[in-house]
């Protein structure tokens, strides 16, 4: 689980390439799941947690640039 300070000091860019890979990783767990092979439950909470997480500050980083001009 990654922490909202340190999401905030990423760049948007990177903030997209990690929501890329967190949505890819939430879709092997979704396939692992529906075949009985997912050994570790909780991580898909804390993939979908992160996904929102990083969904939140970009969307905070778009208004405040917004309100900025």
């Amino acid at each position: 689980m990654t922490k909202a300070t340190d999401l905030r000091a990423k760049s948007a860019d990177e903030l997209n390439d990690q929501l890329l890979s967190l949505k890819k990783e939430q879709f092997n767990l979704r396939f692992q799941k529906a075949s009985g092979q997912l050994e570790n439950t909780a991580r898909v909470r804390e993939v979908r947690r992160d996904i929102a997480r990083i969904k939140t500050i970009l969307g905070q980083q778009t208004a405040s640039a917004a309100a900025a001009s």
